[in-house]
């Protein structure tokens, strides 16, 4: 069995009737929203989906930096004049 990573849960059922009311219940955090006792999705406020985008894309640019400081090792210098 999936574990809830939520302190809040809700079914499917439960969501349909009133969306607005469980995310205020839920106070800003997740709230599981399960199948058959299965968790298939989770609700999370929008800030707290902005912050996780902003922390994936920190994380995706931070393994580009890192790319690409270890190629500088192969660069070849060149003056301004030379392009």
């Amino acid at each position: 069995m999936s574990p809830i990573l939520s302190p809040y849960s809700a079914s499917i059922s439960e969501l349909k009737k009133n969306p607005s009311q469980l995310i205020e219940q839920a106070n800003g955090e997740a709230v599981a929203i399960l199948n058959h006792n299965k968790p298939t999705a989770y609700l999370i406020p929008a800030e707290t989906y902005e912050w996780i985008t902003s922390v994936i894309e920190d994380h995706e640019l931070a393994q580009i930096i890192e790319q690409r400081a270890a190629e500088k090792t192969m660069a070849q210098e060149v003056s301004l004049d030379e392009l």
